[in-house]
């Protein structure tokens, strides 16, 4: 399932216009007239992208941006404006946006620009799946296991494990078989990958 796109301007018509492209090609999209009402429905919404106007009275598109970044908020961000200001183009870059589009906007290129925002939400939102089930199976693991796993993650074979351990080789290989069947594989690469995820560096 695509997530979904936030579009915040505050012109009618070009919310209307944006709108009705996204929706022809099947992008779920919610539109809001100012980034206070955006702000005030985030906390009920799930992650998508977000495409922001750069000039709105109050809080400007930039502005909306590098608060919600600061408050780690940091969804894929399209940023549209009525002028190719180079400095405001490189202020969005900074704050992490995946492209700047000029008005009037190509309707290829936003629809290009929400897609990958897309797809580089489903791959974090894979990431955290995957690390989170990495913790679920390392919280299985006993102290020894743990300390034997981040071993193996390290290159180190069961002979050197012993040595570092002070056990015998025959002992560190009851606790990989052990560790084997928590995680589900006795594979060196899957586990040090299952080691990796579970402390956050895929």
């Amino acid at each position: 399932m695509s997530c979904p796109v936030y579009l915040v301007d505050d012109d009618d018509a070009v919310r209307e216009a944006l709108s009705l492209l996204l929706l022809t090609v099947g992008i779920e999209v919610r539109s809001f007239a100012a980034p206070e009402a955006f702000l005030s429905a985030l906390g009920t919404l799930p992650p998508g992208c977000l495409i922001l106007d750069i000039r709105m009275p109050v809080i400007s598109g930039l502005k909306l941006q590098e608060q919600l970044r600061a408050t780690g908020v940091d969804w894929p961000a399209v940023v549209i404006s009525g002028h190719g200001d180079i400095e405001a183009c490189r202020r969005a870059f900074r704050g992490g946006a995946i492209d700047f589009l000029c008005k009037p906007v190509d309707e290829q290129d936003l629809i290009d620009a929400i897609q990958r925002g897309q797809a580089e939400l489903e791959r974090s939102r894979r990431q955290v799946s995957e690390a989170s089930e990495a913790q679920r199976l390392l919280a299985r693991l006993t102290g020894r296991e743990t300390e034997v796993l981040e071993m193996i993650s390290k290159g180190l074979t069961t002979r050197q494990i012993a040595e570092v351990l002070d056990l015998s080789p025959r002992t560190v290989d009851s606790h990989r078989a052990a560790i084997g069947t928590k995680a589900g594989t006795t594979s060196a690469a899957e586990l040090t990958r299952l080691w990796l995820e579970g402390h956050g560096t895929p």
